[in-house]
C-alpha cells in the first residue's frame, strides 16, 4: 500500500477500445457512404467519407480530457447561464435582503445546501451540524482532523496506515448507508494570529526592549515563512439508502440524526485507529460557518480568530459567523477562473499515473509559493454498492475478454497498455469476490490568491507543482465554481453526482 496502482478505467471499450454509444454513433455515420457506394454516387461517397471522418474525430477523440461533444455541451450550458444571469452571484446580505440569519446564501451548487444543527450528543451536549443537499438529494456530516502526518514514516507505517484507509472504505461498504467519503487538506500561509495572542497575554509591560524587539522580529518572520494547514473529513449518506433507516428511528430530521450519529461513531474509530488521526472533532454549525467563510475569504481568518479569543475575556462578543454570511458577497464563474469576493481560484483535476502514487505523493500541491497564496485539495472516495460493483467488474471483465478475442481475430497486436488493463480488471473480480469494496477515487486540487496577483501565473504554478508530484492536472474550465466548491468548502459537494 505504500504505492498505489490497483486502479482501472471506469469503462474498458470491448470493440478496440470504443464504448457500446461510441461506436453506434461512428457505425451509424458510416451508413450513408455505405449507401452512395452502392448507387455508385462516388462523389457524394467522398462527401459522406468526410463527414463521417469528421464525426469520428468529435466522438472518439479526447481534447483536454473531453470530447469535442462534451466540450460543446459544456459551452452551451455555461453561455445559456451568461445569458440568463446564473453565473453571477449576489449575496443577500450585500443587498440588503437578509431575513433569516440561519439561512445558508451560497452561491452556484452550494444554493440547494440547508444546514440543520443535530440533537444535543455527548457529555457536553454538543449538537453537531447536519448538511442536507436538496438538489443532490444527500445528508452529510464534517469532522475537523488532525493527523502527523506520513512523511518521516517508514515503510512498516506507511503500510498500516494504508491498510487502515483501505478497511475504513470497506467499513463504509458494510454499512451499506455511506456513499462517499471525503478527505480535504487547506493550506495557507500563516496569519500569524494564535502566536500574536500568545505574546500579548505572556509579554509584561516594562520588560527588556531587546527581548521584545527580538520576539517581534521572529513573529513577523515565522508568520511569512510558517504555512497553517486544516484537514476535514466529510461523510455522505444519499436520501434513497437513510430514508428506511430514518423511518425506523424515529423519523424526521430526529431519525436521521441518529442514524447518523451511529455511522459517525464508526468512522471515527476507524479513523482514530487504523487511519491514525489524533485528534476528530465534528463540526457544530459555528464552527461549520466559520471553516465555509474561510474557505471563500481566507483572510478573515484572522479576525474569527481574535474574535473568539475576545469572547473568553467578554462573553457579550459575537465570534459566530451566521449562514447568511458565511459565503461571498459576490461570485462570478468565468471560463478560466472562479471569481469570489476579493479572491480569484483555479481548479484541476489530477490524473492517476499508471505507474502508481505514493502515499504522500500530493504533499507538494499543497506548497505555497507565494505570501498570500492557499492551496487546497480534497480525495474523494466514491463507494459503490456491492451488487453494482460485482455488476460493473462482471461488465468490465466480459469487455476485455471480448477486446482480446477480436484482436486475436483481426491479427491485430495486443498493446502492454491493453493487456495490463485487462490484467487488472481481472483481478479486480478477485479481490471482489473476497470481500474488499470498490471506489472510484479523485482528486481536485485548487489554488487561491487575492486578485491583486495573476491568478493565470498562480494556475500554472499548480500544474507545475501537480506534475512535480508526479501526475498529470487537468484544468476544470467552464467549471471552476464547481471544483472550488468540492476542494476548498467541505459541505459534502462532489463531482459524483449532479443534481436533479
Amino acid at each position: 500500500m505504500t504505492i498505489y496502482n490497483d486502479y482501472s478505467r471506469a469503462k474498458v471499450g470491448w470493440f478496440f477500445g470504443l464504448s457500446g454509444w461510441q461506436l453506434g454513433t461512428v457505425s451509424l455515420s458510416l451508413l450513408p457512404f455505405f449507401w452512395s457506394i452502392q448507387r455508385q454516387a462516388w462523389g457524394s461517397a467522398l462527401v459522406f467519407l468526410m463527414v463521417w471522418a469528421t464525426v469520428a474525430t468529435i466522438v472518439v477523440v479526447p481534447v483536454r480530457g473531453r470530447s469535442a461533444t462534451g466540450w460543446f455541451t459544456a459551452m452551451m450550458r455555461y453561455s445559456l447561464g451568461g445569458l440568463t444571469g446564473r453565473t453571477r452571484y449576489r449575496a443577500r446580505a450585500a443587498r440588503g435582503q437578509v431575513e433569516d440569519l440561519a439561512k445558508a446564501d451560497l452561491p452556484g451548487v452550494l444554493n440547494a445546501v440547508e444546514i440543520h444543527d443535530g440533537p444535543p450528543t455527548g457529555p457536553a451536549q454538543t449538537r453537531i451540524a447536519i448538511i442536507q443537499n436538496h438538489a443532490t438529494k444527500t445528508w452529510a456530516v464534517t469532522a475537523a482532523v488532525i493527523h502527523p502526518g506520513i512523511g518521516m514514516a517508514d515503510i512498516d507505517e506507511r503500510h498500516r496506515r494504508g491498510t487502515g484507509l483501505s478497511d475504513l472504505l470497506d467499513l463504509c461498504s458494510r454499512t451499506e448507508l455511506i456513499d462517499e467519503l471525503l478527505f480535504m487538506v487547506r493550506t495557507v500561509p500563516d496569519d500569524g494570529a494564535e502566536r500574536g495572542q500568545w505574546m500579548n497575554r505572556h509579554r509584561r509591560d516594562g520588560g527588556p526592549t531587546l527581548s521584545r524587539q527580538v520576539n517581534d522580529d521572529m513573529h513577523a518572520a515565522l508568520s511569512k515563512a510558517s504555512v497553517r494547514t486544516e484537514a476535514f473529513v466529510t461523510m455522505v449518506v444519499p436520501e434513497t439508502r437513510l430514508a428506511k433507516e430514518a423511518k425506523e428511528a424515529g423519523g424526521g430530521l430526529e431519525g436521521r440524526a441518529r442514524v447518523l450519529y451511529l455511522l459517525m461513531g464508526e468512522v471515527e474509530a476507524q479513523l482514530r485507529g487504523g487511519v491514525g488521526m489524533t485528534d476528530v472533532t465534528w463540526l457544530t454549525s459555528p464552527d461549520l460557518a466559520a471553516a465555509c467563510r474561510t474557505g471563500f475569504a481566507p483572510g478573515d481568518r484572522a479576525g474569527i480568530i481574535d474574535a473568539l479569543a475576545a469572547r473568553t475575556v467578554d462573553p457579550g462578543v459575537n465570534a459566530e459567523v451566521p449562514w447568511a454570511m458565511a459565503g461571498p458577497s459576490g461570485a462570478d464563474q468565468l471560463v478560466r477562473h472562479y471569481s469570489h469576493d476579493a479572491w480569484n481560484s483555479v481548479s484541476a483535476t489530477i490524473k492517476l499515473p499508471v505507474k502508481g502514487a505514493v502515499m504522500g505523493a500530493l504533499a507538494p500541491i499543497l506548497t505555497p509559493t507565494e505570501t498570500g497564496e492557499r492551496r487546497s485539495y480534497v480525495v474523494s472516495y466514491p463507494i459503490l454498492r456491492q451488487s453494482t460493483a460485482d455488476r460493473q467488474s462482471a461488465s468490465s471483465e466480459w469487455a476485455a475478454d471480448l477486446g482480446e478475442a477480436l484482436r486475436e481475430k483481426a491479427k491485430v497486436k495486443q498493446r502492454t497498455k491493453a493487456r495490463d488493463e485487462a490484467d487488472k480488471v481481472r483481478a479486480l473480480d478477485r479481490k471482489l469476490a473476497r470481500g474488499n469494496s470498490m471506489t472510484q477515487p479523485y482528486a481536485v486540487c485548487t489554488v487561491t490568491v487575492p486578485k491583486t496577483l495573476r491568478i493565470s501565473e498562480f494556475g500554472r504554478r499548480l500544474d507545475a507543482s501537480t506534475r512535480r508530484a508526479g501526475f498529470a492536472p487537468l484544468r476544470l474550465d467552464v467549471a471552476h465554481d464547481v471544483g472550488f466548491a468540492t476542494s476548498t468548502v467541505p459541505l459534502g459537494v462532489s463531482l459524483t453526482r449532479g443534481t436533479n
